[in-house]
């Protein structure tokens, strides 16, 4: 509540009305929520009646563009009423929920002299869920993410990207939301990088400035893919980092009873089965094991099939797996040394079972 207060004290001073109208509006629904309905009315008939009516949703919702290609920077996502599904170890989970309930109550924590900011840095490789990590606190909070756009804010004309980075920060000062630098190695880089220019280093002071000015009141995630590429200075911004690695065996069970949701599969309580495709989507991506599972039920789909079998599964795994080497043989062996019978791999394959032996009599 004391931070709401503080940015409408900032958009009076400056007028900046639209600042003044969102974090006003904020506050009174956090009034509403604490019992305090009578303030909560005088708040929202103060703004409905004073200068901030004259702010339209479209000038709310106007976003900062490259001044080069005049494309947006950012790209607005709002928080979905219906959860992401969120499938990480549980001492990951736990430093996740720990950053969002500093988030609900930093009110009581400067209430309390505890100054803390909320800026969380996400690292992993790709596909291994930090974009869903920042949608899920985006819910969480019910504040919309505010996605810089790297591909439109690095310009090629100097010293626009400096400028653009701070159009982003002000843009996302203005209004109630979670700023969210994904591929944040993209102006983050270490300077003393012996291959790039000057500008870089000019970038990256001005984005080690907006931060610090931005961290103190606002929430800011950032996401990258190498972290190693990142300054050193940039770290220490961030007062939590967490690390997104593979799911283990037990995350894995988990997204593949996700990613079946609305399908019958004959596997899921098969013991023998599930394990054989924990160990075969070992190091996969959640990202990974989404699409190998998406290929399967389309299969199923198309082909008229009641059920989605183990075999289907399988197959995409196979596929998934082995892309520029993909043969009838090396797939009935696959399909033979993961357990599917001989004459199933005939009637899937749409071969005789007398190729299905020729096929691993070869092998042998």
């Amino acid at each position: 509540m004391y931070t709401e207060i503080l940015k409408i004290i900032e958009g009076g001073l400056t007028k900046d009305f639209k600042k003044v109208f969102n974090y006003s509006k904020l506050l009174a629904e956090k009034l509403s929520k604490d019992g305090d309905e009578r303030m909560a009315k005088m708040i929202l008939k103060a703004i409905e009646n004073g200068p901030a009516t004259t702010v339209t949703m479209d000038e709310l919702m106007t976003t900062p563009v490259d001044h080069e290609s005049r494309l947006s920077i950012v790209d607005i996502s709002s928080p979905s009423k219906e959860m992401s599904p969120i499938i990480l170890p549980q001492l990951i989970e736990g430093k996740i929920d720990d950053f969002i309930n500093i988030v609900k109550h930093q009110s009581q924590l400067i209430r309390n002299g505890i100054e803390t900011t909320n800026t969380l840095l996400l690292y992993g490789k790709p596909g291994y869920g930090k974009t869903t990590v920042a949608k899920y606190i985006s819910e969480k909070t019910g504040l919309p993410l505010v996605v810089a756009r790297f591909d439109a804010i690095v310009s090629s004309l100097l010293g626009n990207t400096a400028k653009n980075i701070r159009k982003i920060f002000e843009f996302a000062d203005n209004k109630p939301c979670i700023l969210f630098l994904d591929e944040f190695d993209a102006i983050a880089k270490a300077r003393d990088d012996q291959y790039e220019l000057g500008e870089l280093k000019r970038v990256i002071n001005s984005l080690l400035q907006n931060i610090d000015s931005f961290a103190s009141h606002n929430i800011l995630i950032a996401a990258t893919n190498h972290p190693e590429l990142l300054d050193k200075a940039v770290w220490r911004r961030f007062n939590t980092v967490i690390e997104i690695g593979a799911p283990q065996d037990a995350e894995i069970i988990e997204l593949v009873k996700v990613f079946t949701t609305g399908f019958k599969a004959d596997f899921l309580d098969d013991e023998r089965r599930l394990d054989k495709l924990v160990k075969l989507m070992n190091g996969k991506s959640p990202s990974d094991i989404k699409g190998i599972m998406n290929n399967a039920k389309a299969q199923v789909i198309i082909n008229g099939r009641g059920i989605l079998a183990y075999e289907d599964v399988l197959i995409e795994l196979f596929e998934f797996t082995n892309h520029g080497e993909l043969t009838i043989e090396k797939l009935v062996e696959f399909l033979n040394d993961n357990g599917i019978p001989q004459a199933a791999i005939a009637e899937r394959m749409k071969i005789s079972i007398r190729q299905v032996r020729n096929f691993l009599n070869k092998n042998a």
